[in-house]
């Protein structure tokens, strides 16, 4: 098998998780999102920020020990950090397409709310795939390339050391 038919494999497997994962935390988002409007009496852009965050917090979990389980774990204050500063600019885009739809077109029915939901999630769902993959939860150094630089290093260490001159 080629190197990079293996890579794609890789890419395709770990876009079916994101998307796994993706897909159940929209079914959360969505329905967070109808229920606190049908409950409450809240505006629209602030129900869908509650829905909007408790499916961060969903898809964290999701992201962290199911699509990226293998990926590294040695920092996750900074994992963490990145996380919530990319997921507030996902926030922010899902959040801006239903803030324009529903206060510069009157688009504000339950169900141009829900399409306008709907497709905020899907542009910042591009962001937030390419920022977590690229940001958060980076990849470990390939087994090949690790396993050559261990060699390396051992080869090296096999070496004897200088002799140092003594006056």
């Amino acid at each position: 098998m080629e190197p990079r038919s293996s890579g794609l494999q890789r890419l395709v497997r770990e876009v079916v998780k994101f998307g796994a994962v993706g897909g159940a935390g929209v079914l959360v988002n969505l329905g967070v999102f109808n229920l606190v409007r049908h409950v409450s009496d809240l505006p629209v852009v602030r129900a869908s920020i509650i829905a909007t965050v408790v499916a961060i917090v969903f898809n964290y979990v999701g992201f962290r020990y199911w699509t990226y389980r293998d990926r590294d774990k040695s920092g996750r204050t900074k994992e963490l950090t990145l996380f919530l500063l990319f997921s507030m600019i996902g926030l922010v885009i899902e959040n801006g397409v239903l803030y324009l739809a529903t206060y510069t077109f009157g688009w504000d029915s339950p169900l141009q709310s829900n399409v306008f939901k709907f497709v905020g999630i899907g542009v910042a769902t591009l962001f937030r795939f390419w920022s977590y993959r690229s940001w958060v939860f980076r990849a470990l150094p390939a087994r090949e390339t690790v396993a050559s630089a261990e060699s390396l290093l051992a080869q090296e260490s096999r070496k004897q050391p200088p002799r140092q001159r003594v006056p």
